[in-house]
């Protein structure tokens, strides 16, 4: 069966590749080695591609020095219960998730909710469905658990009409190439992180579209919210938008079985009644939508993206 939902709109102009930097050669090169290395990674079933990416950096991962101490310091924050070897194991298993995900990238289009044996199962969705089939309007908040991308290819194989916010390549023709992939297998409705792409969300939340937004990234400009009981800049876009809108806010968890078979599971909508105080509101929301990452987080620690840095920098 096709990937592509029959309730995206095929009329959804693409975003264009980004193209505030000029291209470089260096730019290129790189674009040819991620083209070659899914030509390679295609020629093999997605188990095997995503074992041997996924073993590969588990071993080359650790010896980036920069990304596992950071790994290392965000996990003593947020458990600093736990000792270095519980750490170490970790961190092993995030660079393993980080592998097979990249190497997953040439299957998408293979990974499916339908069949015998289906590669994605979900749950919890069945609480949007209208009668007619149709989902309800939601806001969906994730985060980089397991294969980040499987929750948008879930949503459109189940027919769900909705759009997604994306952070831009710094490699334009690596852009152009993940939002042709997205388009592919995920949805046409793409906006890029900035002024333009919040006014394009605005438009698709009029239009009637569902959102799928990853909420659990650092955000200069965000707000201040508590994280694991440390501050942490946070999106309020998500928040923002389901107050604006009256649009429920669904938490999406995504779990790793095994080694490429994948659990996409909708949540209950966050429950919250506005104070009327938009800026009180907008923190309050956001600050349950980190609770719920926290939790998911907690579960399966080794399936969350540790590595970027979602913490101020502490002053020695």
């Amino acid at each position: 069966m096709s990937n592509v939902a029959a309730s995206d709109n095929v009329d959804n102009e693409l975003p264009a590749r980004r193209a505030d930097r000029p291209i470089t050669l260096l730019h290129r090169v790189e674009y040819a080695a991620i083209i070659s290395l899914i030509s390679i990674f295609k020629l093999f079933g997605v188990g095997f591609s995503s074992t041997l990416a996924g073993t590969f950096m588990r071993t080359i991962g650790p010896l980036l020095k920069e990304y596992s101490r950071r790994g290392d310091s965000n996990l003593q924050k947020a458990f600093p219960d736990w000792d270095k070897d519980q750490r170490k194991r970790v961190l092993g298993d995030v660079w393993e998730n980080i592998g097979r995900t990249g190497a997953e990238y040439a299957h998408l289009h293979k990974l499916s909710i339908h069949g015998e044996s289906p590669k994605i199962a979900y749950s919890g969705f069945d609480r949007l469905r209208n009668e007619d089939g149709t989902y309800q309007q939601a806001i969906f908040v994730t985060g980089h658990f397991a294969n980040w991308e499987i929750p948008a290819v879930c949503a459109n194989q189940l027919g769900i009409k909705f759009g997604i916010i994306y952070r831009a390549s710094n490699n334009p023709l690596v852009d152009g190439l993940i939002i042709q992939m997205r388009a592919e297998t995920m949805t046409r409705a793409q906006a890029p992180k900035g002024r333009r792409g919040a006014r394009e969300l605005v438009s698709m939340l009029k239009k009637g579209y569902s959102l799928a937004m990853l909420v659990d990234q650092k955000l200069n400009d965000g707000v201040s919210v508590p994280f694991f009981g440390r501050e942490a800049m946070t999106a309020p876009a998500a928040a923002r938008m389901a107050l604006k809108f009256k649009v429920p806010l669904v938490p999406i968890s995504t779990e790793r079985i095994g080694s490429t078979n994948f659990h996409v599971k909708a949540h209950a909508p966050i429950k919250f009644e506005p104070s009327g105080d938009t800026t009180a509101d907008v923190y309050a929301l956001t600050k349950k939508i980190n609770e719920s990452l926290e939790t998911f987080i907690t579960e399966r620690p080794g399936q969350w993206l540790w590595l970027h840095r979602r913490w101020p920098k502490e002053l020695k």
